[in-house]
């Protein structure tokens, strides 16, 4: 398959179907602008596609995960708003232009990260009150992007990361800090779409051990990028995980080991679903892009 071409036409169906979300009637213009401006802003769109082919994969469509891949995306938005206020990881450049709280002043910057997550819960409650084949297998990924984004996921790994910084690194801790941080939201990426799409007690399975192995092979891949690739590829400024002192997987393992790592997670990523068909080769292909960005060298 295409691999280029299948991403593109993903990200535009995305794309316009976040647009259509936001602005929310009735809004603050002020906070509408703050939102769009970080949601709309380019971006890999990684996390709504790898809904959408977990649902192609177990026999499902885009357009009915539709609701709940975007509302991933704007879950994703609104913690990289907030990972790049000044009181966490203080960055000023994101997806290639200024952060949100740069243009519009951290006060809004929160705010608009505090909505975004707001309302991607309501998006997913309005699908699953609508049109959703199976309301309790809605509620259930509900259930599931709730956990994968608080206290015992993405939060949970956030704060890890920055009680971790200037301390000795080690492996246990990174894992602990990338599973969540990172991890958590990519696998509840792949388990929304399959549960959606009616995937069954060994298929979602499978399906889980994909999204584990990869949510750790994408953490592991950025931390290279960040060590290793210009903005230009990054879209923010190369060596931040260094200059803050960030327990990474290459500060534990150095870019080597770490790579081979990489490696390792992409044949666990691509065995999970071995015995799928071609129906989940775009799942194949993305772990594959994922773990090529980095672990080549």
């Amino acid at each position: 398959m295409n691999l280029t071409a299948y991403l593109e036409r993903r990200r535009r169906l995305v794309e316009r179907a976040l647009d259509g979300y936001v602005p929310a009637v009735g809004a603050s213009p002020t906070l509408v602008r703050a939102m769009r401006h970080s949601l709309l802003g380019g971006g890999k769109r990684l996390r709504p596609i790898l809904t959408i082919a977990a649902a192609e994969a177990v026999g499902g469509d885009a357009r009915s995960v539709l609701p709940f891949a975007c509302a991933l995306e704007m879950v994703h938005t609104y913690s990289l708003i907030h990972d790049d206020l000044p009181s966490m990881d203080d960055d000023d450049l994101r997806r290639g232009q200024p952060t949100c709280h740069v243009v519009f002043g951290e006060a809004v910057a929160i705010l608009a990260g505090d909505a975004l997550l707001t309302e991607a819960f309501r998006i997913m409650a309005a699908a699953a009150l609508g049109r959703a084949p199976n309301k309790a297998r809605a509620l259930q990924a509900i259930n599931e992007i709730a956990a994968a984004a608080g206290a015992r996921g993405m939060v949970s790994g956030q704060v890890a990361d920055l009680e971790a910084e200037r301390r000795e690194p080690d492996l246990a801790t990174v894992e602990f800090i990338h599973v969540r941080k990172t991890g958590a939201l990519l696998l509840a990426s792949v388990r929304a779409g399959a549960l959606l799409s009616g995937a069954g007690t060994r298929v979602l399975r499978a399906l889980s051990v994909y999204g584990e192995a990869l949510g750790l092979a994408f953490q592991v891949a950025d931390d290279i990028l960040d060590a290793e690739a210009p903005t230009s590829v990054t879209g923010k400024h190369r060596g931040r995980d260094q200059a803050r002192h960030k327990m990474t997987f290459p500060a534990v393992m150095g870019l080597g080991a770490a790579k081979q790592r990489a490696r390792e997670l992409l044949d666990q990523a691509i065995g999970a679903v071995q015995g799928f068909d071609r129906r989940a080769q775009p799942l194949r292909e993305i772990a594959g892009y994922v773990v090529a960005r980095a672990a080549t060298g």
